[in-house]
C-alpha cells in the first residue's frame, strides 16, 4: 500500500480524553477513529491488525476441531425469555422494541442462539461432542466505556462454544481450549496469567479468565507467594486463621459511646478488629425476579474482612444486590451502626420466616467478639457463635487480599494485582439445556441434557493489550504475527534514481511474499517520515537515499532495535528473509 494513497493521516497529538498508552498511540497512528463513547471505527490499518488476530485465533479453533460459523447480531426476545436472561441482562443488552409486540436484543453474547441450533441439530450422542465459533460484532451498554479498546459498547469477539453428552466429555476437552488459549496470547507476544474466576452472569460450573497484569486494569486478581495458585479476586480462597478460645467469655453488653465503626469499636475497646463481628445489610432480588420479590439479607463477617459481593451473590443463587434502607433495617430489629444477629429471629432456611442471616466461615475462626447489640452507643462483649446466635447460610463470601494466606497450599501469602481482561472459558455445564429442556439420545436410548462449554476473546481488546505491551517513547512496536504489514519502506530522495529503485524494491518485496507500505509522498521531508515510521511501528523499516545510496545501499533496521544497516540493492530480499 502507497501511502500517498493512505485514507487518513497520523496526529502529532492524541485526543484529551485518551488516557491509555494504545488508545493514544492507536488514534494518532491512525489505526482507529472513534465514532461516539465506546464506538470506533477500525481505520485501514487497524483492520489488517484484526485481520490478522483473526487468522490466529480461527487457525488454533480449527487445530482443535472447531468450525466457524457466522450467527445472527440481532435476537429475538423470545430466545433470551427460554433462559431467563432477558430481564438479566436488561441494564447492558441494548433492547428494542420493534413495534407490534416484537422484542430484539443486540447480541452481547451468543449462547441463547447455540442452545437453539442445538435443539434444532443435535439429536443424538452421534451427533457429539462438537465445538463451532465465530467471529463478530457484540453490543453491551456499557456504563463507562473507557480506555480506547479496552471497554467497548461496540466491540468484535471470538466465542467458541462446545457441546456434549456428558460433564465427563466436557471435563476432557475443556484442556484443549484452555491450551489453544495459552497458543493464541503467546503467537500474539502476550504473557498471561490463567486464574480461577467467577463465572458471573454467563452461569456454569467454573470458569478460567487469561488476565494481561497492567496497573490501568480493572480486574482484580490474587497471587500465591509459594505455589501457582491465581484467582480473580471474586474466586479467591484463603486461609482463616484464628481459634477458638479454650473457655468462653460471658456476653456482657457495654456502653460505647460514639462508636459506630470497626475500628472505633476496636480502638474503645483495645483490641485488634479481628476481635470484632461486622454487619453488612443488603436487599436480594433473585434473577428475573422484581425486586418487591427480593428478601432482606444480613451478613455476617469478621471485622477485619471485607465481605465480597460476587461472592455472595452466588452464594445466594445469583441474586442482584443492592444496600438496604435504614428502614429495611429498623424493621428487622436491628440498628444500623450498632447491630448483630444477637436476639434477632434468624430465619433457619430460604423458606423460613425471619431475618436471612449469611456469615462468613470466618467467625468460627476466632471467639468472644465484640459486636453490635442493636441498641444505640451499646455493644455486646464476649459473643460467641453459635452459643449467642444463630445463622441461616454459612459460606465463603470475604474478600482474599494482601497478606492473606493461601488457600491452594496453606502456605504461601497473597498479594493482589490489576490486570485487563484478555479472555475467558467457561464450563457451562447444564446452565442452558436445563431451562430449554435442549436433549440428545444416549447410547442407552434415553434423551439426556447437552453440557455446554463457552469461550471468548475480544479482538478489539486483544489489539488494544498488545499495544500495552509493544510499544516505546516514539510510537507502537508491532510483533510481525499481528502487525499490518512486514515492512515500511521510504522513499527519502527528492533524485529519480532512489524513486526508481525504491518502486521496483516495492514491487520485488511483494513479490517474495512480503506485505509492505510504501512512504511515497514526494512533498515530505524524510523527518516526518522516519516519525511516522516510528508511531505505525512496523517491523522492519527500509529506507533509501542519496547518502545510504553513497554508503552501499539501503539502510535496514528492525522496529525493536537501535541498530542501523546498510545493505547492498542485490542482497535486500535475502537480508530481509533472515531477518
Amino acid at each position: 500500500m502507497k501511502l500517498s494513497r493512505s485514507f487518513g493521516k497520523t496526529l502529532r497529538e492524541a485526543p484529551s480524553d485518551a488516557e491509555m498508552v494504545s488508545h493514544k498511540l492507536l488514534i494518532r497512528a491512525n489505526f482507529i477513529r472513534p465514532l461516539g463513547a465506546g464506538i470506533y471505527t477500525y481505520m485501514p490499518l487497524g483492520y489488517r491488525v484484526l485481520n490478522n488476530i483473526h487468522a490466529i485465533l480461527s487457525d488454533e479453533m480449527d487445530d482443535i476441531d472447531g468450525q466457524e460459523m457466522l450467527m445472527p447480531n440481532l435476537h429475538p426476545k423470545e430466545i433470551w425469555d427460554r433462559t431467563g436472561r432477558w430481564a438479566q441482562y436488561s441494564g447492558v443488552m441494548f433492547q428494542i422494541d420493534a413495534g407490534g409486540n416484537r422484542w430484539y436484543g443486540m447480541s452481547p453474547t451468543h449462547e441463547e442462539v447455540v442452545i437453539d441450533l442445538i435443539g434444532r441439530e443435535v439429536d443424538s450422542y452421534r451427533d457429539l461432542p462438537r465445538m463451532v465459533y465465530h467471529i463478530s460484532k457484540k453490543y453491551r451498554d456499557e456504563a463507562r466505556p473507557r480506555g480506547g479498546m479496552i471497554r467497548l459498547r461496540e466491540f468484535i469477539m471470538k466465542d467458541a462454544y462446545s457441546m456434549h453428552l456428558s460433564e465427563e466429555s466436557l471435563d476432557e476437552y475443556y484442556p484443549d481450549m484452555y491450551q489453544a488459549y495459552l497458543n493464541i496470547f503467546n503467537r500474539c507476544g502476550i504473557d498471561v496469567i490463567p486464574v480461577q474466576a467467577d463465572t458471573g452472569a454467563m452461569g456454569g460450573k467454573s470458569s478460567h479468565e487469561f488476565l494481561f497484569p497492567h496497573d490501568g486494569g480493572e480486574d482484580d486478581f490474587i497471587q500465591c507467594s509459594n505455589c501457582d495458585y491465581a484467582a480473580n479476586v471474586e474466586a479467591a480462597t484463603f486461609v482463616r486463621t484464628g481459634d477458638k478460645p479454650d473457655s468462653l467469655e460471658e456476653l456482657n453488653k457495654i456502653l460505647t459511646p460514639d462508636c459506630k465503626t470497626i475500628q472505633a469499636v476496636a480502638d474503645f475497646c483495645g483490641i485488634a478488629t479481628s476481635q470484632t463481628l461486622k454487619a453488612v445489610f443488603l436487599w436480594a432480588t433473585p434473577p428475573g425476579k422484581a425486586e418487591k420479590e427480593g428478601k432482606f439479607v444480613f451478613a455476617v463477617i469478621r471485622g477485619d474482612l471485607d465481605v465480597n459481593e460476587v461472592k455472595l451473590s452466588n452464594a445466594l443463587g445469583g441474586v442482584e444486590l443492592r444496600p438496604a434502607t435504614e428502614e429495611e433495617i429498623k424493621a428487622t430489629g436491628a440498628m444500623p451502626g450498632y447491630a448483630s444477629p444477637i436476639g434477632l429471629n434468624v430465619a433457619k432456611d430460604a423458606d423460613s420466616d425471619g431475618v436471612y442471616v449469611i456469615a462468613d466461615t470466618s467467625i468460627e475462626n476466632g471467639g468472644d467478639f465484640v459486636v453490635g447489640a442493636n441498641e444505640v452507643e451499646y455493644h455486646y462483649t464476649g459473643t460467641n457463635y453459635p452459643r449467642d446466635f444463630a445463622v441461616t447460610q454459612m459460606a465463603d463470601i470475604a474478600e482474599a487480599g494482601n497478606g492473606h494466606v493461601c488457600g491452594n497450599c496453606g502456605e504461601g501469602t497473597l498479594s493482589s494485582r490489576k490486570a485487563i481482561e484478555a479472555g475467558h472459558c467457561f464450563k457451562l455445564g447444564l446452565r442452558y439445556s436445563k431451562p430449554t429442556n435442549t436433549t440428545a439420545l444416549g447410547p442407552d436410548g434415553k434423551p439426556h441434557l447437552v453440557y455446554m462449554g463457552s469461550y471468548g476473546i475480544g479482538l478489539d481488546r486483544l489489539m488494544g493489550i498488545i499495544v500495552e505491551k509493544y510499544h516505546d517513547e516514539s510510537g507502537i512496536v508491532w510483533p510481525r504475527s499481528v502487525a499490518p504489514y512486514d515492512i515500511h519502506l521510504m522513499n527519502l530522495g527528492k533524485e529519480e534514481e532512489p524513486k526508481a529503485l525504491c518502486d521496483q524494491l516495492y514491487k520485488d518485496l511483494k513479490a517474495a511474499g512480503f506485505s509492505v507500505i510504501y512512504d511515497d509522498r514526494p512533498k515530505v521531508n524524510p523527518g516526518v517520515k522516519f516519525k511516522d515510521a516510528d508511531l505505525m511501528g512496523m517491523p522492519i523499516r527500509i529506507s533509501i537515499g542519496r547518502r545510504s545510496l553513497e554508503n552501499g545501499g539501503a539502510e535496514v533496521k528492525l522496529r525493536n532495535s537501535a541498530d542501523r544497516d546498510v545493505v547492498a540493492m542485490d542482497d535486500l530480499i535475502a537480508h530481509v528473509k533472515a531477518l
